[in-house]
């Protein structure tokens, strides 16, 4: 019997998970790691503690799952996307921290770019917005920034990379340098149009081509781990971006069908097929997967603080001690007794996209309590995946007819029933919530023949639980109507 090994390297913890063939979790281990702010705005990672944080729970992952290394068939990689890191080919030693995707610090850079006239051109090619989430500003600066960084680049020296291309490097012993189309997809440097990286794109940035990765396919058989490092070589043949991985393990894979992540951020998709479709209402296209020769695409819009939000009740705030504390006391409350918490905490993303945003608490009285402050924090979330839904089916122009849900926040019922309730439409759980770490297992075993094709996969699917809207369409419409108004006093608060 033969397993499928998922590494799910996360923003703030990495992942393992041992799935059997009927797509359930044979073994799973966790390891937060740290995160650095150097300054409001500013995240990084260290890239190493990472590498070796992910490693860890791999070994441990397939010891709790009681097989050994040799039973795995083949790895799939989802990760972080659009955190950078730029590191010596040489030694493999990154050249400075890992800029996290929610760094705000290239948010001039993006201005610049933007009055000089080339965001269409971004638009066009890259299906995204000029906005500091993206990889290809903090690689700029990380060449602009790092001493010696840019000649050493331009002597081939450096190696560029999503932590995908990081964890792959490693993992082969330096052997690959490569990333898959849904992540470079979210560089600002790759022609989803092509499928390859743009050169006036590159040299808008002044980034030589030789030192980015080589984009493969999602699911492909890539190469072997270094046997030193799991005492056996086995296949790696699936990469995807976790929201994409997410999308693909919800088996979302027909156009209209959307998908939400809830995590550090919250992330909704809509496969639209064959065809990149473009936003007019602030969203962003990206590559849902490549796989064979086929490009499918998605609508995506992002939400920077999701999870984060609560994790700042838990270690700023200190008002709950575990995440899962939230449900409690925010059920300890009736409502949210008119406080409205707005956590653009670095920033808004879509639809709004204001880099220079910050987190806003309106409504607070003398009667408010912690309780209402932890449902507010909640009702946040819900709130701007209801802003996303809506820019999506403008876009679209097909209303949803369900939303498929996944993420660790997912387990929270009162956010669940909350957003259904806002929505208006069933919101629904799936019996494996793991579907980011499923999804590039899904990719790695298609790839092996461990799965022969998506009919196969269709069949594992199964929902455990749909909440249906219980709430007057009315009373939706005005909390939402008093959301908007303390979200538009929270824009351009750090504007220089």
């Amino acid at each position: 019997m033969s397993f499928i090994l998922a590494l799910d390297q996360g923003t703030t913890s990495s992942r393992a998970l041992v799935f059997d063939h009927g797509g359930t979790v044979r073994g799973l281990a966790q390891k937060e790691f740290r995160q650095f702010f150097p300054a409001p705005g500013l995240v990084e990672h260290n890239a190493e503690e990472i590498w070796a944080s992910q490693l860890g729970v791999a070994v441990e992952a397939i010891a709790r799952a009681g097989v050994s290394a040799a039973d795995i068939a083949a790895i799939g990689i989802t990760n972080q996307r659009e955190t950078t890191v730029v590191w010596d080919r040489r030694t493999g030693t990154p050249i400075h921290h890992a800029i996290v995707w929610q760094d705000r610090r290239t948010a001039a850079e993006c201005d610049l770019l933007r009055t000089r006239g080339h965001e269409q051109l971004f638009r066009e090619k890259t299906g995204l917005v000029l906005d500091p989430y993206f990889s290809g500003t903090k690689l700029a600066w990380l060449l602009d920034n790092v001493p010696g960084a840019r000649g050493r680049a331009e002597a081939g020296e450096l190696a560029f990379g999503t932590i995908d291309s990081w964890l792959v490097w490693n993992l082969t012993g330096g052997e690959r340098h490569i990333t898959d189309a849904s992540n470079a997809s979210r560089t600002l440097m790759f022609n989803i149009n092509t499928g390859t990286w743009d050169h006036d794109l590159l040299d808008l940035f002044r980034i030589p081509p030789s030192i980015l990765p080589e984009v493969v396919p999602s699911s492909q058989l890539y190469g072997y781990t270094a046997a030193r490092f799991l005492a056996a070589q086995i296949p790696i043949a699936g990469i995807a971006g976790d929201q994409q991985a997410a999308l693909f393990g919800q088996l979302c894979d027909h156009p209209g069908m959307v998908k939400n992540t809830y995590g550090t951020g919250c992330f909704m998709l809509m496969h639209t097929g064959a065809q990149p479709v473009t936003s007019g209402h602030n969203l962003i296209t990206t590559v849902a997967s490549l796989t064979g020769n086929r490009t499918e695409y998605a609508l995506e819009g992002s939400v920077f603080s999701a999870g984060a939000a609560v994790q700042w009740l838990r270690d700023g705030l200190g008002i709950i001690r575990t995440s899962a504390d939230v449900e409690p006391l925010a059920a300890s409350v009736p409502d949210n007794g008119g406080v409205y918490l707005v956590p653009a905490f670095t920033g808004l993303g879509a639809p709004h996209w204001d880099p220079y945003a910050r987190g806003s608490l309106f409504g607070i009285t003398r009667g408010t309590t912690a309780g209402h402050i932890a449902r507010a924090t909640l009702e946040s979330i819900a709130f701007q995946t209801a802003d996303l839904l809506e820019a999506m089916e403008a876009d679209s122009g097909t209303p949803l007819a369900e939303l498929r849900v996944d993420g660790g926040a997912t387990a929270n019922d009162l956010l669940m029933q909350f957003q259904a309730d806002l929505l208006g439409v069933p919101v629904v759980r799936p019996q494996v919530r793991e579907t980011t770490a499923l999804g590039a297992a899904y990719l790695a075993g298609l790839a092996v023949g461990y799965w022969q094709n998506r009919d196969e996969l269709r069949q594992l699917w199964r929902a455990e639980r749909s909440f249906t809207p219980a709430m007057e369409r009315n009373r939706a419409a005005e909390l939402r109507h008093l959301w908007s108004r303390a979200l538009e006093r929270s824009k351009g608060w750090a504007q220089p």
